[in-house]
């Protein structure tokens, strides 16, 4: 595993997912680290799909106290494009990691060749109205830390929304590479309750909605029928603002949609990378 260095000390832990054909760079979710998308990067096999591990997330560095403002996100991309030496990958975000692929495109403009983006946490704002406490950031500090094996864990999160609606080895990936050992011989979340909380409560604090505009490459953002985050008339806005932005929307599946249904997903995107608007 190599970790690339990055902005404010980071080290960023990246992975390489295989494939053969052109590369594509992978952003994860909060919560979640880069090897949720073996599953999907599987569906993929004529592109050589790579990860990361955001900040605090996974097996890159996690400074205490950390402020986690999402342009920290942008800049690991593009360390991780940097240090695998991709020249104009696709990209595949989702979620937070959608948001980070965007900004990395403005902070440098013509890095992607093409985005596909699962909802992209960007609040239709000029004028960001800061950090601010939310229902998720909330949940987050409540969050169980501890389990006492990864099955324990798997067992946990299969059992209830909104893991129990993720493909089984999406999951797995999850929990295998999610979870520390711990020396009693337990094993602790490697994204800590506390960072997750303050990443969502900088979900609304970042500009990149301001600089929509500056995305020059083909944007397709897509969405599930059933989110409960980030929905179509939600995304037609983002759309609407980008030089080269379609959307679409999935019967079934809710913000989760990478992780629910990894070869739908990767069908849509190769199709987005390969076909013309």
């Amino acid at each position: 595993m190599p970790a690339f260095p990055s902005a404010d000390g980071f080290d960023v832990a990246a992975w390489d997912l295989g494939g053969d054909g052109p590369a594509v760079l992978m952003a994860h979710a909060t919560g979640f680290h880069g090897q949720v998308w073996r599953p999907m990067a599987a569906a993929m096999p004529d592109f050589h799909c790579y990860s990361f591990d955001e900040r605090g997330h996974g097996d890159s560095t996690r400074p205490p106290g950390h402020a986690y403002d999402w342009t920290g996100f942008a800049e690991d991309a593009l360390a991780t494009v940097d240090g695998f030496g991709l020249e104009r990958p696709f990209g595949v975000g989702h979620s937070a990691g959608a948001a980070a692929l965007l900004m990395a495109e403005q902070f440098r403009p013509g890095t992607f060749r093409a985005l596909y983006l699962w909802e992209p946490v960007v609040m239709p704002f000029d004028v960001p109205p800061g950090p601010q406490e939310n229902p998720l950031s909330e949940g987050a500090v409540r969050r169980r830390e501890v389990f006492p094996s990864r099955d324990a864990a798997y067992e946990n999160f299969a059992s209830k929304p909104p893991f129990s609606a993720l493909d089984p080895a999406a999951l797995r990936c999850y929990v295998d590479h999610g979870f520390a050992d711990t020396d009693d011989g337990q094993v602790r979340l490697k994204c800590r309750p506390a960072d997750e909380a303050q990443m969502y409560r900088m979900g609304s604090a970042h500009g990149a909605f301001a600089r929509f505009g500056e995305v020059q490459c083909p944007v397709v953002i897509a969405c599930g029928s059933e989110t409960n985050a980030f929905g179509p008339q939600l995304i037609e806005l983002q759309a609407q603002r980008l030089p080269h932005g379609r959307t679409e929307v999935f019967e079934g599946l809710g913000h989760f949609g990478p992780l629910e249904d990894p070869s739908t997903v990767a069908a849509a995107a190769r199709r987005a990378f390969t076909e013309p608007g």
